[in-house]
């Protein structure tokens, strides 16, 4: 386990592109997620988010402000977590723990009007479930299916 105390959380900037543009996955991870290269042009209300050691990107994820909300939560001041990946070379070092320990603080920074983070974790995706429920978030006991399967929907408050 590396040292984490220099994990931050920043908004996607032009500057970090190519260095996301080299991010590789596991084969058994890339049925979960997606490459941050896979995900194209940023449509209103998605953000992508980079963890940072340093300032060299070890993970990227996105977050919505859009409709696609209402299909995780009810809660209008919800924010949805997606694509949620660590770039290979640097798995197992605790940055995707940390990331997600600091989320929280970082949407109440950043999205003020959001008191709840939302996520869908496939059912046979056991290590991002255990990795969700280590930092806080619950299981809603609501139910998707998504192109891999089931998803369970998990949230986390934002105080």
């Amino acid at each position: 386990m590396e040292n984490t105390e220099a994990i931050t959380l920043k908004l996607l900037t032009e500057a970090y592109i190519d260095d996301l543009n080299q991010f590789e996955l596991p084969e058994e991870q890339r049925q979960f997620t997606a490459l941050p290269q896979e995900i194209s042009d940023l449509t209103e209300g998605q953000y992508g988010v980079m963890i940072l050691n340093r300032k060299e990107p070890v993970g990227f994820f996105l977050l919505h402000q859009t409709d696609r909300v209402k299909e995780y939560s009810e809660n209008r001041k919800a924010i949805l977590l997606t694509a949620l990946s660590i770039n290979q070379v640097h798995q197992r070092k605790g940055y995707a723990r940390k990331g997600m320990t600091i989320l929280a603080e970082f949407v109440k920074e950043v999205f003020p009007e959001c008191d709840e983070i939302v996520l869908a974790v496939n059912h046979r995706n056991i290590p991002a479930q255990k990795l969700y429920q280590n930092v806080g978030f619950t299981d809603t006991g609501k139910r998707k299916m998504g192109p891999k399967g089931e998803q369970y929907i998990m949230a986390l408050r934002v105080l």
